[in-house]
């Protein structure tokens, strides 16, 4: 069970806090992006994250759970249909917190909270399929060792790629102490 928070809550009561964190979750999600306070930008970001996870899922119980929170049928078909495709392969970090200044009217810090929609970086997901590759190479790996027949067969087919190396390689010190034969007559 997560630790409460210390300090006031938003809007007084938790009842009434819930629905505060509804409400802006329904607007983010809406939206894409919504200003408000570095408080409540920060109490918002773990609420969006689990339901873009249960989003991801997608199956019914999960819808429930969104349409738990998310009040609006509309905002939950797009958040599934729109949103969780977009962030599949995104592992986390569904959110992103900037902040912007304070407020005019009572010197609140503001920021903007808003859904990272731009793709995973192709880095990222290359090291992602690596990963996976590894995974499933690793009991292979214990499978070769016992197929020794087949690793006869592989030098015979190997020998036609080595021998035209050597060739390369022999060509290539003959142009080489040609240049350097040309080079002492001048």
């Amino acid at each position: 069970m997560p630790t409460p928070t210390k300090g006031p809550r938003l809007g007084g009561g938790p009842a009434h806090e819930r629905h505060i964190l509804a409400n802006l979750a329904t607007s983010l999600f809406e939206h894409r992006r919504i200003t408000t306070t570095e408080t409540k930008a920060k109490r918002l970001r773990p609420l969006a994250e689990r339901l873009i996870t249960f989003a991801k899922r997608g199956d019914l119980a999960s819808r429930r759970r969104v349409l738990g929170t998310v009040r609006s049928k509309a905002v939950a078909h797009e958040l599934f249909t729109e949103i969780a495709p977009a962030m599949a392969e995104r592992q986390g970090g569904y959110t992103r917190i900037t902040k912007v200044g304070n407020r005019k009217g009572d010197n609140a810090p503001m920021a903007v909270i808003e859904l990272v929609m731009e793709p995973v970086s192709p880095k990222q997901a290359t090291v992602r399929e690596a990963e996976k590759a590894t995974k499933k190479s690793a009991p292979k790996a214990a499978a070769p060792a016992e197929e020794e027949p087949t690793a006869e067969e592989t030098p015979a087919e190997e020998t036609p790629v080595e021998e035209t190396a050597t060739e390369e390689t022999t060509e290539a010190p003959a142009e080489e102490s040609t240049e350097a034969a040309e080079n002492d007559k001048a």
